[in-house]
């Protein structure tokens, strides 16, 4: 993906996105719930929340534009994942309603951003067959196609 005109991941919006979404629920949402699920909830709403931005990072950094598809399909299903936690928190009354619409709606807008990047991705995608697109190396076409036995 970074071959075609590299700007950065910086400059990614869903990435920005997703970054202070983590941010967010990592430094406010967390600290509101009570100390008995500081380390298991909590746990594990951090983790799938911190997953959604890296593993845009890590698709951003692949060679091949269907490995950055498949993180980003990672990336979703994290942030689905985070939203089923959130949903449960907010029905055992660890966050507010008023807080846990705000955080519906972030979230329905990091999604939307990301149906957005991947069909990008999908649109952008080079090569023959990926993985495995033709390369030439010193005048030689090498390929990762099984090649028959001469």
């Amino acid at each position: 993906m970074a071959e075609l005109e590299d700007k950065g991941l910086e400059t990614l919006v869903v990435w920005q996105k997703a970054i202070q979404f983590a941010k967010q629920i990592c430094g406010v949402v967390i600290s509101q719930f009570p100390e008995q699920e500081k380390y298991a909830l909590a746990s594990q709403i951090r983790r799938s929340a911190q997953s959604v931005p890296a593993n845009i990072a890590e698709g951003y950094g692949r060679f091949y534009f269907q490995e950055g598809i498949r993180f980003a399909y990672i990336a979703r299903g994290s942030l689905e994942g985070t939203r089923s936690h959130l949903i449960y928190a907010h029905e055992m009354m660890y966050i507010s309603y008023e807080d846990f619409d705000r955080i519906k709606f972030e979230i329905d807008e990091i999604k939307r951003l990301l149906n957005g990047y991947i069909n990008y991705l999908k649109r952008t995608k080079r090569g023959v067959s990926e993985p495995g697109a033709q390369y030439f190396t010193h005048n030689r076409e090498i390929t990762d196609e099984p090649q028959p036995n001469p």
